[in-house]
């Protein structure tokens, strides 16, 4: 497993500076983010873009919809191969604020987007370069160009600051069993 201090913003060959269009569209995924924090779900946003246009998005709702599939990149694919009718999402870039799991980035591989960017490294579940690398993977046929670690900081606030509150709050809750805190 990869040490989180090496976790650095990079890329996977294609220029590895930071573009101002990447930066805004990661910055619409925080607020997102923001969205699903307020409805007490993981703080997680996605958007698809074409051509500089939002054509998906979505904010993690697996509680909310009673849907393991519900993440924040699910909803947003989904969104955006309905809007253009067809689930190829040829070159298409998603971002999310934080590093997709083994699940989302299959599906972003079987819809063929172009390029990923996002926030925080998910050293738990990170299917990028955290725990798994599925994207080195040599059988696979499609590959999708990604930069990970832009905008780290505010993504990684947000995540941090539910998980603190949420760990408060449950402290506080008494034991079914007791009544005892």
């Amino acid at each position: 497993m990869i040490s989180p201090a090496s976790l650095q913003p990079l890329s996977n060959g294609n220029n590895s500076e930071i573009d101002v269009d990447d930066l805004h569209w990661l910055r619409v995924s925080l607020q997102l983010a923001r969205r699903a924090e307020q409805e007490s779900e993981v703080p997680v946003g996605a958007v698809v873009v074409y051509q500089n246009q939002l054509i998906g998005q979505g904010w993690n709702q697996p509680i909310q919809r009673c849907d393991p599939t519900a993440h924040a990149e699910i909803i947003a694919l989904r969104q955006a191969a309905e809007h253009i009718k067809n689930y190829r999402l040829l070159d298409t870039t998603l971002y999310v604020t934080l590093e997709p799991c083994a699940m989302c980035l299959g599906a972003m591989v079987q819809a063929r987007i172009k390029k990923l960017v996002f926030g925080a490294w998910d050293v738990k579940a990170g299917a990028v370069r955290s725990v798994f690398q599925i994207l080195e993977a040599p059988q696979l046929n499609h590959k999708i160009f990604w930069q990970g670690g832009i905008l780290e900081e505010e993504s990684a606030t947000i995540l941090k600051s539910f998980f603190q509150k949420k760990r408060t709050r449950d402290s506080r809750k008494s034991c079914v069993l007791c009544g005892n805190g």
